[in-house]
């Protein structure tokens, strides 16, 4: 397992959503902050668990670090990247990418303390995305070993804003019960609701959960490619606290692969980044394929940013439960374990 040290602590934010015993175990783990197409020489700014970032490419590798200048509190993302060093355009300080101040443009020949250093995070390039986290000490990035394989199509479709709880949009995800009802107009049948019944178990990585139903996966219009009497199994492996991936095993042995890969905003904030890789129908049109699953996605957004309370309760006390979910179950009590409150607030 790869170690990648943050280069200084990051305080907990001050206007933070979080109480500080959530903010504390999520700023352990690892989050998508941007695409990787979208991350060129032109810094662009990110925002994770409440902490503003910048995110930019210096000689090719992707940088992410606090979106600060040291100086006069002026956002790094309004500047740009010169020579491979990110510059503020207040001042013209520029920071090399371990985040030391290398040029003060008024005091040319002044030597330049080793306090003025912007705190610079690990980042990580994976499955077209920029990974990075506030505080692990090593890279924990959920799985999805097809991404790139010669014998799958791989993409991600267009991100989605949710003006909602990440941890209420990872259940959403995890959720077997909802198709028939949310998924009507892209996929899914209220004739075809009864859910049968299925395993949760523990891995070590987190949750899996294997669910075989008749619900087929095709768009709408595409239902007649099936048999009629196939069986459709969805397996579910949940990487805590907000990463999970579907593999959902399509006929004549075609694989989608899913990975629903979320960051955390702010507590009601979360940007959702989505990886997919499929093994058939590889020369499938791309638009298609985006407005297909951008559909899904803002099906499942409408009704995470209406759900009350906003919080995910790790309380089971707090909600009615019914066999269905017995994912969702698993998942609030794992997260329970890891420390966060019982309105976990994210």
């Amino acid at each position: 397992m790869a170690t990648a040290k943050t280069k200084r602590k990051t305080p907990f934010p001050t206007d933070c959503t979080f109480s500080l015993e959530d903010w504390t175990v999520l700023s352990q783990y690892w989050y998508p902050v941007a695409r990787a197409d979208e991350v060129q020489e032109k810094p662009i700014a990110a925002r994770l668990l409440d902490v503003d970032l910048v995110v930019y490419r210096a000689n090719g590798k992707a940088v992410v670090a606090r979106d600060l200048c040291l100086h006069r509190g002026v956002p790094l993302s309004m500047g740009w990247v010169e020579d491979g060093k990110i510059v503020c355009p207040y001042h013209g300080f520029s920071y090399a990418p371990d985040g030391q101040c290398v040029s003060i443009p008024a005091h040319p020949g002044a030597k330049i303390s080793p306090r003025l250093c912007l705190t610079v995070y690990p980042a990580v390039e994976r499955y077209g995305l920029i990974w990075t986290s506030l505080s692990a000490e090593e890279e924990l990035i959920p799985p999805l070993p097809v991404w790139g394989d010669e014998d799958y199509v791989s993409f991600i479709p267009p991100t989605v804003d949710i003006a909602g709880s990440a941890g209420r949009q990872v259940e959403g995800f995890l959720d077997v019960a909802h198709f028939a009802w949310v998924h009507t107009e892209s996929f899914a049948d209220r004739d075809n609701a009864f859910v049968p019944s299925y395993k949760v178990e523990r891995t070590d990585d987190g949750l899996r959960a294997e669910y075989l139903s008749t619900m087929s996966n095709y768009p709408k219009g595409m239902q007649d490619r099936a048999p009629a009497d196939f069986k459709w199994l969805r397996v579910y492996d949940v990487y805590p606290p907000l990463s999970a991936r579907l593999t959902v095993h399509f006929p004549n042995g075609g694989l989608l692969w899913i990975l629903n890969a979320v960051s955390p905003v702010s507590a009601r904030k979360t940007r959702l980044f989505c990886p997919i890789a499929q093994n058939f129908d590889k020369n499938f049109s791309v638009e298609e394929a985006y407005a297909f699953n951008l559909k899904i996605f803002n099906e499942d957004r409408e009704i995470v940013e209406k759900q009350k309370p906003e919080e995910l309760p790790l309380d089971l006390q707090a909600e009615a439960h019914i066999m269905a979910d017995k994912t969702s179950i698993a998942y609030r009590k794992l997260l329970k374990e890891m420390g966060l409150g019982k309105q976990y607030t994210s």
